[in-house]
C-alpha cells in the first residue's frame, strides 16, 4: 500500500496558488469550472459558489512537526483514506439527524473532496467529556479555569467530567479583541466571543449560539454511535463556517473533519472500564513520541519550538510507528463505517484519471 505524501503538485486547472496545508491540498477552480460542476452534478449550492478539490495525504503531524519513518515512509498507508471515509460517514449521519450540511459536495475518489468555499469563523470549536491531554496537565498545575468555565476540585486524570465542557480557542491570529493575545491557538471564553463576535467572523451576535448548538448536537450524535462500538468519544475539535445554499442564503455549516483519529481522542470502551486507555486516535502515535524522544520536553514546551522543528527534521522514526498508526486508523474507520476500506496502490494516477476523466479538471 503505497502512500500519498506530496499533494500539492495535482495538474489540477485552477487560477489560484495551491493552499497546502499539513494534511490536505485545496486547488480552488475557476468561476467557469465551479459553474460547470455545480449544473453538471446538480451540487445543492448557489450557482455561483467556489468550489475547491481538496486532496487529502496520509502525512502524519503531531505536535505541531511533519514525522518520517525508515525506508522512505513520509506518512502512514492508509491514513488519508481513514479520515476521508471517517468524516463523510459522520457528515452523512449529521444530514439524517437534521444537523446543519458540511462544505463536502462530492467524494470521487477515497482521498477527494470537491467542496464549496465557505467563509470560516475564526474558533476551533472543541468539545470534552473527559479531563485528560492538555486540560489535565492545566488541573494537575492547580487551574480550575478553563475558557471561563469553573472545573471542581478533586477530580483525577481520565475522569469523565460532571458535564460537557465546550473550551474554545482561537483559529489564527486574531487582533483587538480585548484580554486575547495576538496569538494562534489561544484559549478563549464565551464572553469573549459573544462580545467581540464580529472578530470572530460571525454574520449575527445570535449565531453564537448557532455554532454551540451545532457543537453539542455533532458532539452528541457521534458519541452516541461510538458508544455502540463500545468506544469512547473523550474530546473533539470541530471547524464552521457560513456558505450559500442553493437559494443563495448564507448558513452556518460544517468545515473541515470530523469525529476523525485527528481531530478527536478516541478511547476503547472495555480498556477503560478495568483501568486501562486504549487509544484509538492519535494521541497513541504523541504518546509513542514522547516516549521516543529523548528529551520529552521539546515536544511540549512551546518555548523550545525552534528545538522542536530541527527534531522531527533530523528524526527517523522506526517503521513500526507508522504501521501502528495504520492500523488504529484503518481498523476504527472500518468500525464506525461497516465498510472495508478502500485503498490504493497507485493514488496519484488514480485521481489524475477520475478528475480528469469524468470532471474535466486536469491541465
Amino acid at each position: 500500500m503505497r502512500v500519498l505524501d506530496v499533494n500539492d503538485d495535482f495538474p489540477i486547472r485552477t487560477n489560484e496558488p495551491v493552499h497546502s496545508g499539513k494534511v490536505r491540498s485545496v486547488y480552488w477552480l475557476s468561476d467557469a469550472d465551479s459553474a460547470r460542476l455545480i449544473q453538471e452534478r446538480d451540487y445543492p449550492v448557489a450557482a455561483d459558489s467556489r468550489l475547491a478539490i481538496m486532496i487529502i495525504s496520509d502525512r502524519l503531524s503531531a505536535f505541531e512537526c511533519m514525522w518520517k519513518a525508515e525506508g522512505g515512509l513520509n506518512g502512514v498507508p492508509g491514513k488519508g483514506a481513514a479520515l476521508n471515509a471517517i468524516s463523510g460517514f459522520w457528515f452523512d449521519t449529521f444530514k439524517s439527524a437534521g444537523l446543519a450540511r458540511s462544505h463536502i459536495l462530492e467524494v470521487p475518489h477515497p482521498l477527494v473532496w470537491i467542496v464549496q468555499r465557505a467563509e470560516p469563523v475564526m474558533i476551533e470549536a472543541i468539545a470534552r467529556q473527559y479531563i485528560t491531554g492538555s486540560m489535565w496537565r492545566s488541573y494537575d498545575k492547580g487551574e480550575r479555569d478553563f475558557c471561563g468555565i469553573a472545573v471542581p476540585e478533586g477530580l483525577t486524570r481520565d475522569q469523565k467530567l460532571p458535564e460537557l465542557l465546550i473550551t474554545p480557542s482561537t483559529k489564527g491570529i486574531l487582533s483587538g479583541i480585548p484580554g486575547v493575545p495576538e496569538v494562534d491557538d489561544v484559549n478563549i471564553s464565551r464572553d469573549d466571543i459573544t462580545n467581540n463576535w464580529q472578530a470572530f467572523k460571525f454574520d449575527q451576535a445570535s449565531d453564537v449560539a448557532v455554532y454551540e448548538e451545532l457543537l453539542l448536537n455533532g458532539f452528541n450524535v457521534i458519541s452516541r454511535k461510538l458508544s455502540e462500538l463500545d468506544q469512547i468519544f473523550v474530546d473533539t475539535k470541530f471547524e464552521f463556517g457560513y456558505a450559500q445554499n442553493a437559494s443563495g442564503g448564507r448558513e452556518l455549516i460544517y468545515m473541515d473533519e470530523v469525529g476523525t483519529p485527528d481531530s478527536s481522542r478516541i478511547w476503547d470502551g472495555s480498556g477503560y472500564r478495568n483501568g486501562k486507555i486504549v487509544e484509538n486516535s492519535k494521541e497513541g502515535f504523541r504518546q509513542a513520541l514522547l516516549a521516543h524522544a529523548p528529551d520529552s520536553d521539546v515536544l511540549t514546551n512551546k518555548a523550545r519550538m525552534d528545538e522542536r522543528f530541527a527534531y522531527a527534521r533530523e528524526t527517523v522514526l522506526p517503521a513500526s510507528m507508522m504501521m501502528d498508526v495504520s492500523a488504529t486508523y484503518v481498523d476504527i474507520a472500518e468500525r464506525i463505517t461497516g465498510k472495508t476500506l478502500q485503498v490504493t496502490d497507485n493514488p496519484r494516477e488514480e485521481i489524475i484519471a477520475v478528475l480528469g476523466g469524468e470532471f474535466g479538471l486536469i491541465q
